[in-house]
Parts: structure tokens; C-alpha cells; sequence
């Protein structure tokens, strides 16, 4: 009997590294990021590619990945390098690896084409077969167009990822800083891309992510910019640089006033719907009335509570007779 596969990691800071720069691949094991993608594609120069694979494979079968979701990114379909990418990334280190993030999904079919191949080598190798999930990123106008059919596509999806300088070319978009608010634009340029990226990733129980921002020493944009993302309900957000790590993992997080309210709500919820606490379908905590949405609500926020490794600060007391 196979484990079943957690496909909702924590992943509020996805950190890239260049998968042919061994000082980076090193330094980014102790660096608290929640998943860690290696990159074969942008990151890496054409004549570079070939050479980063066997980088990655060495480092994630030595590295200490510990406590990280490990991801390779590999250049996309379009191109002459993806098949290749795959087979010697994972038949040289497919038990060490989490994820395929595969860049510039368009079709449902380009994520079959990824599962075949998955599965193919799985087989091969003797791997579990579906162990490993795709992390497909949307990254022009026909992508986010097709993006419940690509949200559907193959049960190893695990994530929907906004790449916005892709994007923004795509779409001949006004700006040149990626994340940034077009001039001349009164409203948020990205919110019906964000949030239609949002609606196919939770109607199919898959996580979204936002994508990076690139004035890496700007830490008060990067905060800005991940704000929006999380105030929309996104599980996380890329970080290019150390320095944008602790700010990501703090705004997808709750706040611990807000933790410890939501494990309150469960608790209370909990106790008033059982036989001793009356069955009751509705009841009050303190000045505010709680009923099942309640519950649901306060089940998000102290589920990226946990996953963040928070502990809480307050108990539920039964009320006295």
C-alpha cells in the first residue's frame, strides 16, 4: 500500500536558485525557505543547461534539504530541452524530489505530456508512481485562459503559479517593474489574473502561488506586493533573494492573535455541538456568534498556522454551569 502524497506543502517562501551555481544550491539548503525550486530555465544560460542537470542531480541526492519541498523547474515544451531536462533530473534523483515545476503551461495537454513522462520513468526506475507533483505556472494570456482545464489535467498537480514578467509582456503591459502597477491604471492591474488563478487552484484543492518580484533589495515593495497576495487567500509567494525569505514566511502566516482566535473558534465549536455542551448548531464566544461557517473559516487559518509550525498562546475554558 502506497503513502498517500501531501500535495498541500507548506510553501508560504519558494526560493529560486540557479541550478548551475553550486555556491547558491549550497548556501540555499540552511536558508528557512518552505520549498526550494532549482532552475533549469531562466536561471540557467542555454549553453549551461546541460551541465546544471547533473549539478541538481548531485545536489539533491547529497544536500540537506531537510524540511524543504524540493522542486526543479525545467525549461518549457516549446523548447529543446524539457524532455531531457525531465529524464535525467528525476531517473538521477527522483526519489530525493518532490516537484516538476514546468514554466509557460499553455494546454491541459502540455501537463499530460509531463505526467506520461513521469510515469514513464517512474515505471522505469522502480519509483512510486505518482509520487512526484507538477507545479504548472501561468505565464501568458492562453495560459490563464485554459487554466481550469490545466488545474485539472493530471492528479499530480499541486500548485498554479502567477509568472507576472512573462505575463506582462504577453499582454503588452505598460510597465517595466514586474509586480508593480502600470502608470496610468487607477485599480489593481492583477487582480482578475491573481484571482482567477485563485478560483481554479481552490476548486480543485490545489495551492497558488504568487511569482517574484524583482527589485530583490526593495523589501518594502516585496511586502507590499505579497500583501495583496495573501489578502486574496494565496498559499505563498516566490523569493529571489535571502533577504525576502522572513518577510514571505510572515505574511503567509497568520498573525498569532489571529491563530489563536481561529483554534478558540474550533474548540468552542467543538464543545457547544457536542451532547455536553448542549448541541447547539450556533453559539457565542465572547461577543461574536459561531456556527459552522465559523468553523470553516477558522480551519484555514489554523491550518497555515500549524503547517507554519505555530504554537498557540490561549486555551478554550468550558464555560461554568
Amino acid at each position: 500500500m502506497t503513502t498517500p502524497v501531501n500535495r498541500l506543502r507548506p510553501r508560504r517562501s519558494c526560493l529560486a536558485v540557479p541550478g548551475s551555481n553550486p555556491r547558491f544550491l549550497e548556501k540555499a539548503q540552511g536558508l528557512p525557505a518552505d520549498q526550494v525550486f532549482l532552475d533549469l530555465e531562466d536561471a540557467c544560460a542555454p549553453l549551461a543547461k546541460p551541465e546544471a542537470r547533473h549539478t541538481i542531480v548531485k545536489f539533491l541526492n547529497e544536500g540537506d534539504w531537510t524540511g524543504k519541498t524540493r522542486v526543479v523547474r525545467v525549461n518549457d515544451w516549446t523548447t529543446e530541452w524539457t524532455y531531457r531536462d525531465v529524464v535525467t533530473v528525476v531517473e538521477g534523483a527522483g526519489q530525493n524530489l518532490d516537484c516538476i515545476m514546468l514554466p509557460k503551461v499553455q494546454t491541459a495537454e502540455q501537463i499530460v505530456a509531463l505526467d506520461l513522462l513521469l510515469t514513464q520513468i517512474e515505471k522505469t526506475m522502480g519509483f512510486e508512481v505518482g509520487k512526484i507533483g507538477i507545479e504548472a505556472q501561468i505565464e501568458n494570456a492562453q495560459g490563464l485562459n485554459n487554466v481550469n482545464e490545466i488545474a485539472t489535467a493530471s492528479q499530480r498537480v499541486e500548485t498554479i503559479i502567477f509568472g507576472p514578467a512573462d505575463f506582462m509582456a504577453s499582454i503588452n503591459m505598460k510597465s517595466l517593474v514586474v509586480g508593480e502597477q502600470p502608470p496610468g491604471y487607477p485599480a489593481d492591474a492583477y487582480h482578475y489574473i491573481l484571482m482567477k488563478i485563485l478560483m481554479a487552484a481552490r476548486a480543485n484543492n490545489l495551492q497558488a502561488i504568487d511569482g517574484p518580484y524583482l527589485q530583490i533589495r526593495n523589501i518594502d515593495g516585496y511586502r507590499e506586493v505579497a500583501q495583496r497576495a495573501a489578502a486574496l487567500g494565496f498559499d505563498g509567494k516566490w523569493v529571489l533573494h535571502p533577504g525576502q525569505v522572513e518577510a514571505s514566511n510572515e505574511i503567509f502566516s497568520p498573525s498569532q492573535e489571529d491563530y489563536d482566535h481561529a483554534e478558540l473558534i474550533l474548540d468552542a465549536y467543538d464543545y457547544y455541538t457536542s451532547e455536553a455542551g448542549g448541541k447547539k448548531g450556533s453559539a457565542m464566544l465572547g461577543d461574536e456568534m459561531i456556527d459552522e461557517a465559523s468553523r470553516k473559516m477558522a480551519l484555514v487559518v489554523s491550518g497555515k498556522g500549524r503547517a507554519a509550525g505555530m504554537r498557540r498562546t490561549s486555551k478554550f475554558e468550558i464555560p461554568e454551569a
